[in-house]
């Protein structure tokens, strides 16, 4: 049995080292860190310190006691917490790389403008305007709730059912886009077919995009996009230009069709079948008794509510025709056809890549606040503060992308103030619309678009 440490007589030597001081130096570390003693007793006593062994050893009466002791002793010191990985810091160069993918189509309607002449539509805009629009506005709303169907399937982890969900998904969203624009009537009779065009490379594009396939979109997007810029230089004949468009289409197409199931597709499309036309013993009888047998039932898996995607179709229909608004603003109320403002659309298709690399600026300094925030208080005031260093970063990038595009693009309106004005709002309000999405709080963000 250890014996309770005596006070060394004089001339004998040093002094015996005090146990308290030697027990305060070992578990200095977790004495410091400690909120209440209690923390403290109860790592004692988990070291297999009896009441016993505390009497002789340290002379108190028990664990309590010493910690209470242990605690009032060693000074509060509560060390930082590890760095953690940033849950949102994602690469500039993808955001950058889907922005331009997203605004490199419509070097497409640059190079099959001269394919679009004829008289102006019903309400003054170019020929074949308001084909393109319908196709368009159409296929994108049906695109953007297949885009986040196919996204629950993959966050749920069956990238198989976020296939299928894309095989039978796109080319429906081809159909309705084309027949929208075929509703049109009076449009070039190229629109219509540069309309079915639109809706097919719409298709293929959400389904790479959706799986990843970025770098294989803008390889197909490749030849189109040097086709267009010799088009700002040269007149290239109309069977060259018809080709470059044909080109980029198809192998859009191909390399969509080649990252989607079709093998696993059609065994589940003829599976359903299957099941859907066998009887089963009781059904059509006056007691549905198969619902009684839970048991015995076979449950197929419950996948993600087609409702729950429906306000993302909206979100997209919201700012498409934002979007539309900062082209065709001023055309739309009865300004002439010659202000159009291309480069305003185009800037704010740009400004997605770097809308989205914000976006994740704005979770990562929000989450940084929390760790670093003492108070509520601070925590709003930081987190405030990121926000609008993002918000104003982002119109400046936009600003930047609209006068850069009016300088640059052939006989483009002047940027005025008020075109600056409503480029600049818009901005804000697709950011804050993306921003509440982001939070999945899409349905005030389609309210905020709308």
């Amino acid at each position: 049995m250890p014996v309770l440490p005596r006070p060394g007589r004089a001339g004998a030597g040093p002094a015996a080292a005090d146990p308290m001081d030697e027990l305060a130096g070992r578990l200095d570390a977790f004495v410091a860190a400690a909120v209440h003693p209690d923390e403290i007793a109860a790592v004692l006593e988990s070291d297999g310190m009896t009441d016993e062994y505390i009497r002789l050893t340290y002379g108190r009466p028990d664990s309590f006691t010493l910690a209470e002791e242990l605690y009032h002793r060693v000074p509060r010191s509560f060390p930082e917490p590890d760095a953690l990985p940033d849950p949102w810091k994602v690469s500039l160069t993808a955001c950058l790389l889907r922005g331009l993918i997203f605004a490199l189509p419509g070097l497409a309607y640059l190079l099959g403008e001269p394919l679009l002449e004829g008289p102006p539509d019903r309400l003054g805009l170019p020929a074949g305007t308001l084909t393109l629009l319908a196709g368009a506005l159409i296929g994108w709303v049906w695109d953007q709730t297949l885009s986040h169907r196919a996204y629950s399937w993959l966050g749920l982890g069956d990238r198989a059912a976020a296939g299928r969900t894309l095989l039978v998904g796109a080319p429906v969203g081809a159909l309705l886009g084309t027949a929208a624009a075929f509703a049109v009537p009076g449009g070039p009779p190229f629109s219509y077919a540069f309309a079915a065009g639109q809706a097919l490379y719409v298709g293929a594009a959400t389904v790479l995009l959706v799986l990843r396939r970025e770098q294989l979109l803008l390889t197909a997007l490749a030849p189109m996009a040097a086709g267009s810029v010799l088009a700002l230089f040269t007149d290239p004949p109309v069977p060259v230009r018809v080709a470059l468009l044909l080109v980029s289409l198809t192998a859009a197409c191909a390399l969509a069709l080649r990252e989607l199931p079709l093998a696993d597709g059609v065994r589940a499309a003829v599976r359903r079948i299957r099941d859907r036309t066998q009887r089963h013993p009781g059904e059509g009888g006056a007691v549905r008794w198969r619902m009684l047998r839970g048991a015995e039932e076979d449950h197929t898996r419950r996948g993600p509510r087609i409702g729950d995607s429906v306000p993302y179709g909206v979100f997209g229909l919201g700012t498409g025709l934002l979007v539309l608004y900062a082209a065709l603003g001023e055309v739309l109320t009865g300004g002439p056809a010659e202000a159009v403002a291309a480069p305003s659309a185009v800037a704010l298709t740009l400004s997605m890549g770097p809308a989205e690399w914000l976006l994740h600026r704005f979770r990562s300094g929000s989450l940084a606040g929390l760790r670093a925030a003492r108070s509520p208080r601070a925590f709003r005031r930081r987190m405030l503060t990121t926000l609008a260093g993002c918000l104003a970063a982002y119109l400046a990038v936009l600003l930047l992308l609209g006068t850069a595009g009016t300088l640059l693009w052939p006989h483009a309106p002047g940027l005025t103030w008020v075109r600056v004005t409503t480029l600049l709002l818009l901005g804000t309000v697709m950011w804050t619309g993306l921003l509440l999405q982001s939070f999945g709080a899409v349905r005030p963000a389609a309210v905020v678009c709308a």
